[in-house]
């Protein structure tokens, strides 16, 4: 075994290379770009070296930077993890010949599966299924037609030396496919710099299932079982799980001798994964090997109880398999899905910033317990790091495990319920409705389904929010009289009966007014009572809250409307005593922030209508309006910049703007007057 290796990556995997090295007494080395000067992987290793400015470009895509800190901090071995310099085949033959060893496949067998094209030819002369197609050299317009004629619609045109889900077109009937060759070549030449392309049927919603595969330097090669990752966004894997809830014994067992065949065709040394595409009718093809260790190999390492890392180490040390084929187990169901900070409904666009909160579920030490259930993160960040704008915005990895795969099902949803993120916008919720949906509880999805029904996994325009909303204002009121009692308590007069938070006045009992943001959407309750026995009032109906108690764990029990009810919320006291939550009722969750009333809106005042003020601090962004302008009730005055929303300022009544006090740029406090009208 090795005494120091290198971890030639960054985020979750060099965190998951170094802790399993940690545990085997192995010496680690990171390295790092500017932007990574604080991030966990630099902080967990033995010793961490600086290679380059932010951009991948320079840093973890220059080897011989690399190369030059394994030399000089003497590591024996360099681990690649995943992306990056992992397939890149002149990378792994500059690390032997620098002496070292590189921890994946040799660089041969890399080459072998450089091409699609080449792959796949390989593969049908070894016996490996490969879907029909065309994979020559002649690249003719007329040649590509005929051969696609041949082979028949639907077809589908890919880059040959592509991926990424770039340079892929399907193709439903022959006068499409000159158009579509076309276009295709256009995006490969584009992105790889060859608009080779090669022709395969197109398989009609299909399934994707991958085999781990394992060989060493003695000859051997195994199959560690199937992981199914049939749903998938723009190609791209949302839900992996094992086993496939699609596969018979018998496709398994005809799967994993297929795999192996293919691994052996290569030569293949140390973890690779062998990906088919699968017909309803059960029939399955070819689609390619990844020479590196994949992103969801923690599902794999679930069922079967081992780490894959250390067979990784063990056999680039030259040791043989620590296991033979029939001592492999399967236990369980294990499902991963993983957080990213991105905007599903924005079109999944990455986002990046500080964590500002990053709450987690409890998981155990061991990817496996003894009793076969678990809950694991894989994550290279922790509170506090920043989601850069210079790499995949995935913030940790989600793995589940189970007996079975309905309760793995429940332990998932249960897990992402528990989870908060506060900063960058995140999927979270995208999750949770992808978990409960039909198709994926069922085990029928197919790699098309989520592009084709992605609305269904969106939230509705009229979903009911009422019973989250009660329960937020709820939480709320009961937590303004822990906080009363608490300063009571501490004060010279704890028996005050102005302490009490009730909202109590002469002549009529306790009234207190709340408003929520819910993204730009403010919901205004009106409530009565105190104690955990509430009459709230919401959208011109009157709710009766009763018994209402708030645990310890973050639970919130109560009555409304005569109907039992439990959430859980998470909340926090910002600045300006504001309250930042996020209730969920066990099926999906409300993020909501606590603001001022508008004045406006609270009866008495002798400026009631008259003026426009901040909800809460924030920037000035946009001002629509101009001292004398005439206003119609409801119209856009001004745009604030707050928590990272954009909230728009309405006017309350129609008339005439006879101030603004604030312009673009500017910071203002909550309850600033903005814009103020004439009476």
């Amino acid at each position: 075994m090795f005494d120091k290796i290198l971890i030639a990556n960054r985020g979750e995997i060099a965190c998951r290379v170094i802790r399993t090295c940690r545990r085997l007494g192995i010496r680690t080395v990171a390295v790092y770009s500017q932007a990574d000067a604080d991030a966990q992987h630099v902080r967990l290793a033995d010793e961490a070296w600086p290679i380059g400015g932010p951009r991948p470009q320079e840093s973890y895509l220059r080897g011989e930077a690399i190369l030059d800190v394994a030399r000089r901090s003497g590591a024996q071995a360099i681990h690649p993890g995943y992306g990056f310099l992992s397939e890149n085949a002149d990378f792994a033959d500059a690390v032997e010949a620098a002496g070292l060893v590189f921890i994946g496949p040799k660089a041969a067998s890399m080459r072998k599966m450089g091409s699609k094209a080449g792959a796949k030819d390989l593969m049908h002369a070894a016996g490996v299924p490969v879907v029909p197609g065309y994979t020559g050299e002649n690249q003719s317009p007329e040649r590509l037609q005929r051969e696609a004629d041949a082979i028949g619609y639907p077809l589908m045109i890919k880059a040959a030396h592509g991926g990424g889900g770039k340079g892929m077109r399907i193709v439903r009937g022959s006068g499409e496919f000159a158009a579509n060759l076309q276009s295709c070549q256009r995006e490969a030449a584009n992105a790889f710099g060859r608009d080779r392309v090669l022709l395969e049927r197109y398989v009609e919603k299909p399934r994707h299932i991958e085999i781990q595969v394992f060989g060493d330097s003695h000859g051997h090669a195994i199959h560690l079982n199937e992981r199914e990752c049939s749903a998938q966004r723009r190609y791209q894997k949302v839900l992996e799980e094992s086993p496939s809830p699609f596969l018979t014994p018998a496709l398994r067992q005809a799967m994993g001798d297929a795999a192996v065949l293919a691994a052996r065709a290569i030569d293949y040394v140390n973890a690779g994964t062998v990906e088919f595409i699968v017909g309803a009718d059960g029939g399955f093809y070819f689609m390619e090997i990844n020479t590196r260790l994949q992103v969801e190999h923690p599902v794999t390492e679930m069922v079967t109880g081992l780490d894959l890392v250390e067979w990784q180490l063990r056999v680039a040390a030259g040791e043989p398999l620590p296991l033979a084929q029939d001592a492999i187990a399967q236990r369980g169901h294990a499902i991963e899905v993983r957080l990213y900070a991105e905007d599903p409904e924005a079109g999944f666009l990455p986002g990046s910033g500080r964590l500002e909160r990053l709450r987690l579920p409890q998981t155990d030490d061991h990817p496996s317990t003894s009793s076969g259930q678990a809950v694991r993160i894989d994550s290279g960040v922790i509170e506090g790091d920043t989601v850069t704008i210079f790499y995949d915005p995935m913030i940790a990895k989600l793995i589940v495990h189970d007996i079975d795969r309905p309760t793995a099902l429940a332990r998932l949803r249960a897990a992402l319920a528990a989870c908060d993120i506060a900063g960058p916008k995140s999927n979270i919720e995208f999750l949770e409705r992808l978990a409960r949906h039909p198709a994926v509880v069922e085990g029928r999805i197919d790699t098309g389904y989520l592009d084709r029904h992605l609305d269904e996994f969106m939230p509705a325009a009229d979903e009911d929010d009422a019973d989250l909303l009660l329960a937020a204002a709820t939480a709320q009121m009961l937590a303004q009289e822990r906080d009363s009692a608490s300063r009571a308590a501490a004060s010279k007069d704890p028996t005050s009966p102005w302490a009490i938070a009730d909202g109590w006045r002469l002549g009529h009992g306790g009234h207190r007014d709340l408003a929520f943001l819910h993204g730009e959407h403010r919901h205004a309750l009106h409530a009565r009572g105190a104690a955990g026995e509430y009459r709230i009032e919401l959208r011109g109906h009157i709710h009766a809250i009763e018994g209402a108690r708030a645990d310890g764990d973050g639970g919130l029990s109560l009555r409304i409307d005569g109907r039992g009810r439990r959430f859980t919320l998470c909340m926090d006291t910002l600045d300006g005593n504001r309250q930042r939550m996020v209730i969920h009722d066990g099926d999906r969750r409300l993020r909501l922030l606590g603001v001022p009333m508008y004045r406006h809106e609270q009866g008495g005042s002798a400026n009631a209508g008259h003026q426009v003020l901040a909800p809460m601090p924030g920037r000035v962004v946009l001002v629509k309006a101009a001292p004398g302008d005439a206003v119609e009730a409801g119209q856009e005055l001004m745009v604030i910049e707050a928590m990272k929303m954009e909230l728009s300022l309405k006017a309350p009544r129609a008339g005439t703007v006879a101030e603004v006090r604030a312009a673009s740029g500017d910071f203002v406090e909550a309850d600033a007057v903005l814009v103020a009208l004439a009476p």
